[in-house]
């Protein structure tokens, strides 16, 4: 049974509901993990994104991201952990395998679950290694979709290079980070790495809020006229990606610190909440 935390009261497990922000009026809790059963992630809630092991990655990152490795992603003492180590593989264990000298992982909801506007929240702890760049976002259920035109929504992201300071942005085909046109806020949160924090998403239609710990650091509206490719987020659901990647154009851009891996990102948990209609 999930915890739900309702009118004050826990039903099912407490561990941690009493952290974190109370939604919106009116919302209920639609997903959550409390990551409270130690070993793997549960496949109920989780797939693994592999499909770019072989002809690499975007954005030129160096990982190969494993699927169902603990060494990469595992639940422990009630947290989850995405774990970016310095090793290779071998391409008889692992078939996709495309001779990366890292591994780490990529974890999302896509065929178990897909939100339309929601209250997100994710509370975690996050790698400050040089090369490390870990993210908590969206993108489109539908795969058809192409980037930009689905969209993307990024609650927390980081650079290792820069510690402490958070990047949020929204993204659709008129406003990308390759133009430097995209609706973004950087935000300094100095014991990021130290400490876990709530990384929040508030999502209704014609708007998208961002925030970090109940503050709200960038709203975006829809703009006049804007339908389809220009405003996405009100099309279709969107799913939840959790991965913590090694290198790559901006996470690589000083170089990787092979002597600070393994480097990790810890989930205390994730919590989605909706409108009641």
């Amino acid at each position: 049974m999930l915890p739900l935390l309702l009118a004050g009261l826990c039903v099912g497990s407490c561990v941690n509901m009493r952290i974190g922000a109370d939604p919106p009026p009116g919302y209920r809790l639609v997903f959550s993990d409390e990551f409270d059963r130690d070993g793997l992630a549960d496949p109920a809630r989780w797939n693994y994104a592999v499909r770019a092991n072989r002809s690499g990655w975007h954005n030129r990152e160096l990982q190969y991201y494993s699927a169902g490795r603990s060494e990469n992603a595992r639940v422990e003492h009630g947290k989850l952990i995405i774990e970016a180590r310095h090793e290779r593989l071998s391409a008889d264990a692992f078939p996709d395998y495309g001779g990366q000298e890292f591994t780490s992982a990529r974890l999302n909801t896509r065929g178990r679950a897909s939100w339309l506007h929601a209250f997100v929240e994710v509370r975690a702890r996050i790698p400050c290694a040089i090369g490390t760049w870990p993210a908590i976002w969206m993108l489109p259920a539908d795969e058809t979709v192409g980037w930009p035109a689905g969209g993307e929504i990024d609650i927390m992201e980081h650079v290792g290079f820069d510690p402490g300071r958070i990047h949020q942005t929204v993204q659709d085909a008129d406003h990308t980070h390759v133009a430097a046109s995209h609706w973004k806020a950087v935000t300094t949160v100095r014991d990021a790495c130290d400490t876990f924090h709530l990384y929040q998403l508030w999502w209704e239609p014609g708007r998208i809020r961002l925030g970090i710990d109940g503050t709200r650091t960038l709203s975006v509206s829809r703009p006049a006229s804007s339908a389809g490719e220009r405003w996405p987020f009100d099309d279709g659901p969107f799913v939840l990606i959790l991965n913590l990647a090694v290198g790559g154009d901006w996470g690589g851009a000083h170089g990787v610190d092979q002597t600070a891996l393994p480097a990790r990102m810890e989930v205390d948990f994730v919590r989605i909440y909706q409108k009641v209609r």
